[in-house]
Order: structure tokens, then sequence, then C-alpha cells
């Protein structure tokens, strides 16, 4: 008479959970890792266009008639990107010369991008 096994034994479910538990383990904080470092990056990127544009300006206002000689804030600066504000989620903060820009998707405790706003 042969014997019929019609599942899975207790053994090999509990193999199998055991396997789940530890990729979970190592994936999860992998996970928030990337997420940290992607709005890192995406603040970065902000701060990047916002010291491009605000170098744009500069020679803008260098060149044309209308110059004012006063230096330029922080947020002020941000109005100079395309849309004329920072993307959606993002904030520009900070006293001239040194400036932050922070991302609200970022994970509590980041600490917002810094940046140095060059100004004669």
């Amino acid at each position: 008479m042969k014997k019929v096994q019609a599942g899975f034994t207790m053994i090999e479910l509990v193999m199998v959970i055991v396997v789940l538990g530890v990729l979970s383990a190592v994936a999860i904080p992998k996970y928030v890792d990337f997420k940290t470092d992607a709005a890192q990056a995406a603040a970065k990127g902000v701060a990047g266009a916002l010291e491009s544009a605000s170098a744009i300006q500069y020679a803008k206002d260098k060149l044309l008639a209308n110059y004012k000689d006063s230096k330029r804030t922080c947020k002020e600066i941000g109005s100079f990107l395309v849309g004329g504000a920072p993307p959606t989620g993002f904030t520009i903060d900070g006293t001239a010369p040194s400036c932050t820009v922070a991302n609200a998707d970022s994970p509590t405790g980041t600490t917002p991008v810094a940046w140095t706003l060059s100004q004669d």
C-alpha cells in the first residue's frame, strides 16, 4: 500500500516562514535607506537648481539697467526657478548666504540639504 502525501509537512512550512522572516529582516532596513537616500538626492537636486538660478539671475541683474545692489535672500532665489517656486514638497529656508532645502518626503530626523549662496 502506497502512502500518498496530500500537502506540506509542518517542517517545510516552518522553514518557509523562517526564510521569509530572514529575507524581510534584511530587506526592510535596505528599503528605508533607499527612501532616505532618494529624498536627500532630490533635495540636493533642488539645491543645485537654486544655485544655477541664483547665478543666472545675478548675471541678468549685472547686465540689465535695473541692476539692484541689494543681496538676494534664500527664499527670493526660489522665485527664480521655472514655475516661480520650488517644486511641491520642498521648502527653502535660512539666512543668506547659508540656505537650506528641506524635502517633505524625507523621513523624520533627516537633515535638510545646505548650500551657500554665492553673492558679491
